[in-house]
Protein backbone atom coordinates (compact mmCIF):
# COMPACT_ATOMS: atom_id res chain seq x y z
CA UNK A 1 0.00 0.00 0.00
CA UNK A 2 2.42 2.73 0.89
CA UNK A 3 5.76 2.93 0.65
CA UNK A 4 7.09 3.20 4.76
CA UNK A 5 8.06 -0.19 7.31
CA UNK A 6 6.56 -0.46 10.67
CA UNK A 7 9.32 1.57 12.38
CA UNK A 8 8.31 5.02 9.95
CA UNK A 9 5.20 5.40 11.40
CA UNK A 10 6.00 5.95 15.50
CA UNK A 11 9.12 7.95 14.35
CA UNK A 12 7.05 10.05 12.40
CA UNK A 13 4.53 10.66 15.54
CA UNK A 14 7.48 11.55 17.37
CA UNK A 15 8.83 13.94 14.79
CA UNK A 16 5.16 15.62 15.09
CA UNK A 17 5.37 15.51 18.89
CA UNK A 18 8.58 17.49 19.10
CA UNK A 19 7.00 19.71 16.38
CA UNK A 20 4.47 20.29 18.50
CA UNK A 21 6.28 20.48 21.82
CA UNK A 22 8.44 23.18 20.47
CA UNK A 23 5.24 25.36 19.45
CA UNK A 24 3.77 24.65 22.93
CA UNK A 25 7.01 26.31 24.52
CA UNK A 26 5.85 29.45 22.87
CA UNK A 27 2.62 28.93 23.52
CA UNK A 28 3.78 28.56 27.22
CA UNK A 29 5.59 31.74 27.18
CA UNK A 30 3.00 33.83 25.41
CA UNK A 31 -0.42 32.62 26.59
CA UNK A 32 0.67 31.51 30.33
CA UNK A 33 1.08 27.80 31.70
CA UNK A 34 -2.69 26.53 31.41
CA UNK A 35 -2.25 26.65 27.21
CA UNK A 36 0.76 25.99 27.19
CA UNK A 37 -0.32 22.85 28.83
CA UNK A 38 -3.47 22.01 26.65
CA UNK A 39 -0.75 22.76 23.52
CA UNK A 40 1.51 20.24 25.64
CA UNK A 41 -1.59 17.54 25.44
CA UNK A 42 -2.27 18.29 21.69
CA UNK A 43 1.75 17.81 20.94
CA UNK A 44 1.45 14.30 22.75
CA UNK A 45 -1.13 13.06 20.20
CA UNK A 46 0.73 12.32 17.49
CA UNK A 47 3.00 10.13 19.01
CA UNK A 48 0.37 7.94 21.02
CA UNK A 49 -1.31 8.05 17.14
CA UNK A 50 2.26 6.81 15.82
CA UNK A 51 2.70 3.87 18.67
CA UNK A 52 -0.65 2.52 18.55
CA UNK A 53 -1.14 2.31 14.93
CA UNK A 54 -3.73 4.78 14.07
CA UNK A 55 -1.38 7.29 12.42
CA UNK A 56 -0.96 4.33 9.64
CA UNK A 57 -4.65 3.66 9.99
CA UNK A 58 -5.50 7.66 9.05
CA UNK A 59 -2.84 7.28 6.44
CA UNK A 60 -4.60 4.28 4.46
CA UNK A 61 -7.96 6.20 5.21
CA UNK A 62 -6.96 9.13 3.26
CA UNK A 63 -4.94 7.43 1.24
CA UNK A 64 -8.21 4.81 -0.03
CA UNK A 65 -10.02 8.32 -0.08
CA UNK A 66 -7.91 9.91 -2.56
CA UNK A 67 -7.87 6.97 -4.81
CA UNK A 68 -11.35 6.29 -4.26
CA UNK A 69 -11.78 10.00 -5.58
CA UNK A 70 -9.43 10.14 -8.36
CA UNK A 71 -11.15 6.90 -9.88
CA UNK A 72 -14.14 8.45 -9.54
CA UNK A 73 -13.59 11.55 -11.32
CA UNK A 74 -11.19 9.99 -14.35
CA UNK A 75 -13.25 6.69 -15.10
CA UNK A 76 -15.51 6.53 -17.61
CA UNK A 77 -17.03 3.33 -15.95
CA UNK A 78 -17.87 5.09 -12.75
CA UNK A 79 -19.42 8.05 -14.64
CA UNK A 80 -21.77 5.29 -16.56
CA UNK A 81 -22.59 3.77 -13.22
CA UNK A 82 -23.80 7.57 -12.09
CA UNK A 83 -25.55 8.01 -15.62
CA UNK A 84 -27.16 4.34 -14.92
CA UNK A 85 -28.35 5.53 -11.26
CA UNK A 86 -29.67 8.50 -12.72
CA UNK A 87 -32.00 7.13 -15.17
CA UNK A 88 -32.77 4.34 -12.42
CA UNK A 89 -33.84 7.62 -10.22
CA UNK A 90 -35.97 9.38 -12.71
CA UNK A 91 -37.76 5.87 -13.79
CA UNK A 92 -38.59 6.17 -9.88
CA UNK A 93 -39.80 9.04 -10.14
CA UNK A 94 -41.63 9.12 -13.68
CA UNK A 95 -43.32 5.77 -12.22
CA UNK A 96 -44.41 7.60 -8.69
CA UNK A 97 -46.23 10.49 -10.78
CA UNK A 98 -48.05 8.58 -13.00
CA UNK A 99 -49.42 5.97 -10.31
CA UNK A 100 -50.66 8.64 -8.27
CA UNK A 101 -52.44 10.30 -11.36
CA UNK A 102 -53.78 6.51 -12.37
CA UNK A 103 -55.67 6.37 -8.70
CA UNK A 104 -55.30 2.96 -7.10
CA UNK A 105 -54.76 -0.45 -8.95
CA UNK A 106 -57.53 -1.51 -10.72
CA UNK A 107 -58.42 -5.58 -11.32
CA UNK A 108 -58.60 -4.61 -15.38
CA UNK A 109 -54.63 -4.27 -15.48
CA UNK A 110 -54.32 -7.99 -14.22
CA UNK A 111 -57.08 -9.07 -16.73
CA UNK A 112 -56.74 -6.99 -19.81
CA UNK A 113 -54.26 -9.21 -21.16
CA UNK A 114 -56.40 -12.76 -21.04
CA UNK A 115 -59.55 -11.51 -22.94
CA UNK A 116 -61.85 -12.14 -19.97
CA UNK A 117 -64.42 -9.59 -19.56
CA UNK A 118 -63.81 -7.86 -15.58
CA UNK A 119 -66.18 -6.13 -13.63
CA UNK A 120 -64.43 -3.26 -11.64
CA UNK A 121 -67.65 -2.20 -9.72
CA UNK A 122 -67.74 -4.73 -7.29
CA UNK A 123 -71.46 -5.68 -8.28
CA UNK A 124 -72.35 -8.70 -10.11
CA UNK A 125 -73.62 -8.61 -13.76
CA UNK A 126 -77.09 -9.25 -14.33
CA UNK A 127 -78.08 -12.72 -16.03
CA UNK A 128 -80.16 -12.71 -19.21
CA UNK A 129 -83.23 -14.69 -18.84
CA UNK A 130 -82.88 -18.56 -18.59
CA UNK A 131 -79.49 -18.07 -16.96
CA UNK A 132 -78.62 -18.16 -13.60
CA UNK A 133 -76.97 -15.71 -11.63
CA UNK A 134 -74.24 -17.62 -10.09
CA UNK A 135 -70.86 -17.78 -11.65
CA UNK A 136 -68.87 -20.91 -12.23
CA UNK A 137 -66.64 -21.47 -9.20
CA UNK A 138 -68.08 -18.97 -7.30
CA UNK A 139 -71.12 -20.79 -5.79
CA UNK A 140 -72.03 -19.18 -2.15
CA UNK A 141 -71.13 -15.65 -3.02
CA UNK A 142 -74.73 -14.87 -2.61
CA UNK A 143 -74.47 -15.71 1.00
CA UNK A 144 -71.14 -13.58 1.70
CA UNK A 145 -72.63 -10.73 -0.22
CA UNK A 146 -75.96 -10.68 2.52
CA UNK A 147 -73.32 -10.70 5.11
CA UNK A 148 -71.40 -7.97 4.18
CA UNK A 149 -74.16 -6.12 3.18
CA UNK A 150 -75.39 -6.66 6.83
CA UNK A 151 -72.47 -4.97 8.57
CA UNK A 152 -72.38 -2.45 5.72
CA UNK A 153 -69.51 -3.40 3.47
CA UNK A 154 -70.39 -3.54 0.29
Amino acid sequence: MSGFDDATWPALGLVLTLLGLGTSAFIWMRRGAVSGLRAVAWSLLPLAAGLTGTLRLAWDIVDSVGTWAARLVFSPVVWLGIVVAGVSMVLFVVTGVVRRRQGPPAQKAASAGSGHKTVTSGKAPKAAKGQSQATPGLEGMEDIEAILRKHGIS
